[in-house]
């Protein structure tokens, strides 16, 4: 899955210091994430973007009914210029570390 994020303008930090609070540690426990990047945006500096492997679609929704993404959700829908575009995506081929 990847989720395209564009900030209100200069809240790029406030949705990046919301996401480090709300989710990562949320992340970090989670088994059914099998991979994510979060990334700034180099040529617009509104811009997020985030890259997230599961290891199944029910892992996906678990996630998103989690008490600390819908608290996330909440909380950053203010500092957000429009809804996130999201794109569900089947890996296909993985490149393995050796």
């Amino acid at each position: 899955m990847v989720v395209a994020h564009k900030t209100l303008p200069n809240r790029r930090d406030s949705v990046r210091a919301l996401w480090e609070k709300r989710l990562a540690p949320t992340v970090l426990d989670n088994p059914g994430h099998l991979a994510y990047y979060y990334g700034l945006d180099s040529d617009d500096p509104d811009g997020i973007t985030a890259f997230q492997h599961y290891r199944s679609a029910e892992d996906a929704l678990e996630f998103l009914r989690h008490p600390a993404y819908l608290a996330y959700e909440r909380e950053v829908a203010p500092l957000l210029a429009a809804a996130p575009e999201v794109r569900r995506l089947v890996p296909t081929w993985i490149k393995k570390e050796t």
